[in-house]
């Protein structure tokens, strides 16, 4: 069975009681965000969980291609050697000359020169391949190396307003240089008590980046993933991230469904390969959230 499509629907009138999400808290309907009439400067988001397999490559598609839905201009970062983020936009990695990895690596090449263009109107690509993996060592010996990152993107930020930069599963530097970029962190959190127990660590991580690299970062949210309502399991450890991180849990919740890995075999966000799905409705409700918050113009 697709939990995807067991998401509950909620009618609410001034008679009916609120109905409670799957963090506890009343359900809230975001304002519809309207289009932007100037664009940029972008405001970055590191997208980031040293777990793989938490959702990270995923949100940041269908998040990125809801808010370009929404009037914004975004760019999406692939920051992950295994270029996962670039296949799941259509590219092949190894079929690429310039990557992320030739504008950390070499002042001849501009991230301008690298972005290409995604079949999602006002959604771009900076793409990454397994070359990016040798960044981290080659890196080490570099003055000032965990701002590489952050230069590279000062080239075209005024371009975008909202860039967010799929990060690897990792506390390495590569990732650090993502949190020195950015202005905020989202957590994707699977909702599996293995993947709540790094929370802490990154969290940890995020502090001292804060404290000896990047004051502006804050965390915007920690994002619930592949939640199951029908499952204990899945509700009792969103219900321990919200104990433990109260408002900065994102209200939205991101249902495990079928309609994820399906719309990445076809290089699509879900908001085009199914778009009335419920996972579609999910990843919207996410950018009205994000923008609401602040955490997006």
């Amino acid at each position: 069975m697709d939990a995807g499509n067991s998401q509950q629907v909620f009618t609410l009138d001034s008679n009916a009681p609120t109905a409670i999400g799957p963090t506890g808290r009343p359900i809230r309907e975001f304002a519809e965000p309207q289009p932007l009439a100037d664009h940029g400067p972008a405001r970055i988001i590191a997208m980031v969980n040293q777990k793989g397999g938490v959702g990270k490559t995923t949100s940041t598609i269908n998040l990125g291609a809801a808010l370009a839905a929404y009037g914004r201009k975004v760019l999406l970062v692939d920051f992950d050697p295994q270029g996962a983020l670039s296949v799941g936009l259509g590219l092949n990695p190894h079929d690429l000359d310039l990557t992320i990895y030739n504008v950390l690596m070499s002042s001849r090449v501009s991230a301008a020169d690298v972005i290409s263009k995604s079949s999602v109107p006002n959604l771009d690509l900076l793409p990454a391949n397994i070359d990016l993996s040798a960044a981290e060592v080659q890196l080490v010996g570099e003055v000032a190396r965990e701002q590489v990152l952050m230069r590279a993107l000062s080239q075209v930020e005024d371009d975008y307003d909202v860039i967010m930069i799929d990060c690897q599963p990792s506390l390495g530097l590569l990732t650090v240089n993502a949190l020195t970029a950015a202005h905020g962190v989202v957590i994707p959190l699977e909702c599996e008590f293995f993947a709540l127990r790094g929370v802490a660590l990154l969290v940890e991580t995020i502090e001292k980046v804060q404290d000896r690299l990047n004051p502006r970062l804050q965390i915007d949210g920690i994002l619930a993933t592949m939640f199951d309502g029908r499952t204990l399991h899945s509700r009792e450890v969103v219900d321990r991230v919200v104990e433990a991180f109260s408002e900065r849990v994102f209200e939205t919740v991101i249902n495990r469904t079928v309609k994820f890995p399906d719309a990445s075999v076809a290089a699509e966000s879900i908001l085009s390969y199914a778009p009335k799905h419920p996972g579609a409705e999910a990843y919207r409700a996410l950018a009205r959230e994000l923008i609401s918050r602040g955490g997006a113009p």
